[in-house]
């Protein structure tokens, strides 16, 4: 029997270099189902608008008095556990491969709880971030969830303009919104009346996102939500 070249040394690769789950260590999987339903997902009672946990009225603290600039923000799971070790593998150790796995999460949680959209936008990178890492994990995610879910994804329209400090060394809220402000731009008009689903990986303060929708806003857009794989409480 014929075998393509190519599937040949997809199969070589796997005898040789079997897949592990980045949770258990288990081979067959890079995330297998054991740990991706033990993984701890963010479920109700939750901010109806920014999508944190919260157990008060329909909006939290800060959405009463600083609601994010989108229609609302939904995450899957919790930043922690083998999610974290996933997306760290995933963003950092060039897994690319993890965005099948983490992108199906998202899609059963799409299937469970539906956004408003039909256009899927991945946050971008700025182009030395790009140039740095090889990839954005963001586009990735996105252009595997479309897949499953059946929704265009539009990459190129929303463009990161200003090379900001990385999130992560920030220190407050305050400061997170200084650092994105202004960082995004639609460079053109093909997201006019659409209803927009920003996909990234982790939401801490949402202040990247709502950088974003801020852009997309600015360029006609009829609503914009937002998807992550994971919240940082």
């Amino acid at each position: 029997m014929f075998i393509p070249s190519r599937r040949l040394s997809g199969v070589l690769i796997d005898l040789l270099f079997p897949q592990r789950c980045v949770g258990c260590q288990r081979e067959g999987q890079l995330l297998c189902s054991a740990c991706s339903s033990a993984a701890s997902h963010l479920r109700p009672p939750i901010c109806q608008h920014c999508g944190t946990t919260w157990s008060g009225s329909s909006l939290c603290y800060t959405c009463q008095t600083h609601p994010l600039k989108l229609e609302g923000l939904r995450s899957v799971f919790y930043f922690e556990g083998v999610i974290r070790q996933s997306i760290h593998h995933f963003k950092y150790d060039n897994l690319r491969a993890l965005a099948v796995p983490l992108a199906v999460l998202m899609r059963d949680y799409l299937e469970a709880e539906p956004l408003p959209g039909e256009i899927l936008v991945p946050v971008p990178l700025h182009r030395h971030r790009l140039k740095e890492r090889g990839y954005n994990q963001s586009a990735l995610l996105a252009h595997e969830l479309g897949r499953l879910v059946n929704l265009l994804v539009v990459e190129s329209s929303l463009v990161r303009q200003q090379d900001t400090l990385p999130q992560a060394r920030t220190t407050s809220a305050e400061e997170r919104r200084r650092n994105v402000a202004g960082a995004f731009v639609c460079v053109d008009h093909r997201l006019k009346g659409e209803k927009v689903i920003l996909i990234d990986d982790v939401a801490t303060t949402g202040a990247t996102l709502e950088a974003a929708a801020e852009a997309l806003r600015n360029a006609g857009t009829s609503s914009v939500w937002a998807l992550t794989l994971a919240r940082e409480i």
